[in-house]
C-alpha cells in the first residue's frame, strides 16, 4: 500500500488538510510506546489537526450529476454560496458552472471528505482551508475572503468510500512459533526471527494471571525482572482483562492482545488455575513491493542485502520509525536514512511524505525537530532529496511554507558569527559516541548541516518560484560556506577540527564533520585526499560504532572510490552481526563485545534495539555506489550509472525509479544496463589497452582509462571493457 507514486487526480479518494491526517496518525503511533507495561509518550511538542476544514471545488458540468458524499465529522454543503438542508449523503448538481463548498467539523479525528460522482469526485485538486474568513456585515454583505490561504488537499491511497482514514490499520497475517521449550515456570516460544505484531493466546480459560515477557533474545525474554517489554493478563472465565490498558473483553476461544510488540522470543507464565493451549501471533506489516534486487558471487553479501531489506520492512510502518522494540517513534535522523534506503528498495513515496509532514508538525515552531538541532537540518535536506528521486515538485510547494517558518526559527538562534550553537532546550546529538566529545560551542558538524540546509532552502525556493527567498537563502549559504574552512580547518593536521568553544579551537579530530564535508562537497579535491588519509583511513582516529554514522562514513569512502575497502567493512561489520545470530540489523554493533554484551545499551541490560532502521544501510550503499545508480535531475529525468565491482567477481540488480527500473549487470569483462525510461550517462573504467566495445551509442573518453556513453532511449546497452 502506498509504494508507487499515483496520479491522485484520476479517481475518487479521501481528502483532508495536508499534514493533518499525517500528524494525527503519527500521534497514534508515537504513543504506542510502552516500557515494562507503562505508557511512554514522546517528550517533544505534539501538534493536532484543524478541527474545522472547508473543502471547495469549481465545477463546470455539461449535464446534471448526482454525487455521493461521505465525511469524517459533521458537515454542511454549500452550492453557489447557498447552504443546503441537513447532511445529504447524495446531492444533485445542476449543469453549468458552480462553486461547491463543504465544511467538515471533527474534534476527535481529522476532518476528511469523500465524494464520488461521474465527473465530480474528491482528489488532490480540491482546495482546502482551516479558516475561510467568511462573515456577514450589518448590511448583509459577505466579507472579503481574499486573505484566506488555500492549500491543495492532502490524500493517500484510501480510494474507497469504506476506507475511512480514521479506521486505517496495517495489514496482518497469522504466524506460529517455530519451537517451544519448557523453561523454569513457563514456556519459551521462538518465532524464528525478529518479528512484530500481536500475541494470540489460544484456548484460554480458567481464573488467574498470565504473565508475558517479550525478548529479541532468549536472555531478554527469560529475564522477568529486567526485560524491556511485558504484558500481564487477568483471566476470569470468558472475561479477559489487559491490566496495562485496564480493558476487559469477552473471549470465546482465542485472545489477541491489543498492543503490538517487537520480539523473536516470548516467555509465557500462567497461574496453575489458568489453561492455555498455545501461543501464536498476528504479524503486522505495511504491504510493500520489493522493487529493487541485488545478487552477486558473495553469498554473505547477498544475505546482508536480504537481512537489510527485512530490517527496512520491519521499520516501515505507518511511518518510517527507528526501532521496533523500544522507541517505535519517528526520529528525523533515522528517517532521512530510511528515505534513502527506501528509494533503493521499495520506492514508497507516500510513506516518505507522511513522515516528513509528521516530523515538521505545525506552527509556531517552539523547538528543533525531535528537540535535536541536527535532526532539524536532516529534515530540510530530506525534502530536496525527495524531489531529486521523485521529481514531485508539488509536494515541495505544499511543504515549503513550513520550511520557511522552520528556517526562521533556526536563523533566530544563530550566534554573532551567523553559526548555530546549542541553546537552552536544544539536544546536540551527532551520534552515540564511545569517546568523550564536547557538544558545546559551534560544532563543525552542525555548521556543515546548517549550510546544506540553507542551500536546500535556496533550491526549494527556486523550485516553487519564490525568487526573493532564493536570493535570501542563497546569500546566507554563500556567507556561511565562506566561513567554514577559515574557522574549522587545521592546516597542520589537514582536517576539520571538532568545534570552536568560547573562541578556542578544539584539538580533537573526529570523523563526523570530515566525512560530511567530503560527501556534501565542502572540500576541494586536494583537501578530500588529505582528509581520507589523515582522518577516514587513520587507525588512530576514534572509531564509529553505530550503523547510523557508519552509513555516512562508508558513503564518503565510496564517493572517494574506496569500494573495495568498504566491501571489507560491510562484510566485517554487518557480517559480524550475522555471525552473532542477527536476523535483523542492530542499533549499534561493537565487534569487541561478545554474547549478552551485545544486548546492553543506555545502562540497561537489554536496552539495545536489535532491529533498527539505520542498520539497513547496505541497501543504499550497494544500489548507489556498486550498481552505481542515482538521479542527476529530478525524478530520474536524467540518471547516472557508475557500476563498481569493489572486489566482487560479478553482480546484478535493479534500482526502482518513478517510471520503471534501471537494471545493471557487471562482471570483469562486460557491463549491461537496461533502463525502462529516462536517459543518462553510463560511466566505467577500463584497464584494457583496446578501445571498449559498445552495443549502441557513442563512446566518450573522460580521462585516461575512464569512459562514458550516453543512453538516450529506454532499452539495453552492453559494454565490453
Amino acid at each position: 500500500m502506498g509504494n508507487i507514486m499515483k496520479n491522485k487526480t484520476s479517481c475518487p479518494t479521501w481528502i483532508w488538510y495536508p499534514g493533518d491526517y499525517e500528524i494525527w496518525l503519527g500521534n497514534k503511533m508515537n504513543n504506542r510506546r510502552t516500557e515494562r507495561g507503562a505508557f511512554f509518550p514522546p517528550f517533544w511538542k505534539m501538534d493536532s489537526h484543524y478541527v474545522t476544514v472547508e473543502f471547495s471545488k469549481k465545477l463546470h458540468l455539461q449535464k446534471e450529476e448526482e454525487i455521493c458524499i461521505a465525511a469524517e465529522g459533521q458537515y454542511n454543503v454549500k452550492l453557489d454560496g447557498k447552504l443546503q438542508f441537513g447532511m445529504p449523503e447524495t446531492f444533485k448538481l445542476p449543469a453549468g458552472e458552480h462553486s461547491l463548498n463543504i465544511k467538515v467539523w471533527s474534534q476527535a479525528t481529522p476532518p476528511a471528505l469523500y465524494i464520488k460522482g461521474e465527473t465530480v469526485y474528491t482528489d488532490a485538486t480540491w482546495k482546502v482551508t482551516y479558516e475561510d474568513k467568511e462573515w456577514i456585515d450589518e448590511s448583509g454583505k459577505a466579507s472579503d475572503t481574499s486573505a484566506t490561504i488555500y492549500m491543495d488537499a492532502g490524500c493517500w491511497n484510501l480510494d474507497e468510500m469504506s476506507q475511512r482514514p480514521s479506521a486505517f490499520t496495517l495489514a496482518r497475517r497469522p504466524e506460529r512459533a517455530v519451537s517451544q521449550q519448557n523453561k523454569k515456570e513457563g514456556v519459551l516460544y521462538d518465532f524464528g526471527r525478529e518479528t512484530f505484531g500481536f500475541l494470540v493466546l489460544e484456548g484460554l480459560s480458567g481464573k488467574g494471571l498470565v504473565n508475558i515477557y517479550y525478548g529479541e533474545s532468549p536472555e531478554e525474554a527469560l529475564d522477568t525482572e529486567y526485560g524491556e517489554m511485558l504484558d500481564r493478563i487477568a483471566v476470569d472465565g470468558q472475561q479477559v482483562t489487559d491490566l496495562a490498558l485496564n480493558r476487559t473483553s469477552v473471549v470465546v476461544d482465542s485472545y489477541v492482545l491489543e498492543n503490538s510488540k517487537a520480539f523473536r522470543y516470548v516467555y509465557v507464565m500462567v497461574d496453575k488455575s489458568v489453561k492455555l493451549d498455545n501461543v501464536s501471533m498476528q504479524y503486522e506489516y505495511l504491504p510493500e513491493s520489493y522493487r529493487a534486487s541485488f545478487q552477486c558471487d558473495d553469498e554473505e553479501l547477498n544475505r546482508i542485502w536480504k537481512v537489510s531489506a527485512y530490517t527496512m520492512h520491519l521499520t516501515t510502518r505507518e511511518f518510517f520509525i527507528d526501532g521496533i522494540k523500544r522507541d517505535r517513534w519517528v526520529w528525523s535522523g533515522d528517517a532521512i536514512q530510511s528515505y534513502l534506503m527506501n528509494y533503493y528498495l521499495f520506492f514508497d513515496t507516500e510513506t516518505v511524505k507522511r513522515t516528513i509532514w509528521l516530523l515538521r508538525g505545525k506552527d509556531p515552531v517552539t523547538s528543533h525537530t525531535n528537540t535535536i538541532m541536527d535532526y532539524t537540518f536532516y529534515w530540510f535536506i530530506s525534502i530536496y532529496d525527495y524531489y531529486m528521486y521523485t521529481g514531485d515538485k508539488h509536494f515541495v510547494s505544499q511543504i515549503y511554507p513550513r520550511m520557511q517558518t522552520m528556517m526562521e526559527y533556526v536563523l533566530g538562534r544563530t550566534n554573532k558569527d551567523g553559526m548555530v550553537e546549542g541553546l537552552t532546550g536544544d539536544w546536540i546529538f551527532v551520534d552515540w559516541a564511545d569517546f568523550p566529545m564536547s557538544k558545546q560551542g559551534a560544532l563543525t558538524f552542525e555548521q556543515i548541516l546548517f549550510c546544506k540546509s540553507l542551500e536546500t532552502m535556496n533550491l526549494c525556493a527556486d523550485l516553487v518560484g519564490n525568487e526573493e527567498d532564493a536570493t535570501k537563502y542563497g546569500k546566507l549559504a554563500v556567507e556561511l560556506r565562506a566561513k567554514l574552512l577559515p574557522t574549522f580547518w587545521n592546516e597542520e593536521k589537514q582536517a576539520l577540527i571538532h568545534n570552536v568553544e568560547q573562541g578556542r579551537r578544539s584539538e580533537q579530530i573526529n570523523k563526523f564533520p570530515n566525512m560530511f564535508a567530503i560527501t556534501l562537497g565542502y572540500l576541494d579535491e586536494e583537501q578530500k585526499v588529505s582528509v581520507m588519509k589523515n582522518v577516514m583511513l587513520n587507525e588512530e582516529v576514534l572509531k564509529i560504532t553505530t550503523p547510523y554514522m557508519r552509513f555516512y562514513e562508508l558513503e564518503a569512502m565510496c564517493g572517494m572510490g574506496y569500494q573495495k575497502q568498504v566491501m571489507k567493512e560491510m562484510k566485517a561489520y554487518w557480517g559480524g552481526m550475522l555471525r552473532e545470530g542477527a536476523t535483523s540489523f542492530w542499533e549499534k554493533y561493537n565487534p569487541d563485545e561478545h554474547g549478552v554484551q551485545h544486548l546492553a545499551m543506555y545502562g540497561r541490560p537489554y536496552g539495545k534495539s536489535l532491529c533498527h532502521a539505520w542498520g539497513a544501510s547496505p541497501i543504499y550503499l550497494l544500489g548507489k555506489y556498486y550498481l552505481g545508480v542515482k538521479p542527476v535531475k529530478g525524478g530520474y529525468e536524467e540518471f547516472e550509472v557508475k557500476p563498481v565491482l569493489g572486489g566482487l567477481k560479478w553482480m546484478e540488480g535493479s534500482v526502482p525509479t518513478p517510471c520503471g527500473d534501471i537494471r545493471v549487470y557487471m562482471d570483469d569483462k562486460i557491463i549491461k544496463v537496461n533502463a525502462t525510461c529516462g536517459k543518462g550517462y553510463v560511466y566505467f573504467a577500463s584497464g584494457c589497452h583496446q578501445t571498449p566495445e559498445v552495443s549502441t551509442g557513442t563512446l566518450e573518453k573522460v580521462s585516461n582509462g575512464y569512459f562514458r556513453i550516453w543512453m538516450d532511449n529506454a532499452g539495453e546497452i552492453s559494454i565490453k571493457y
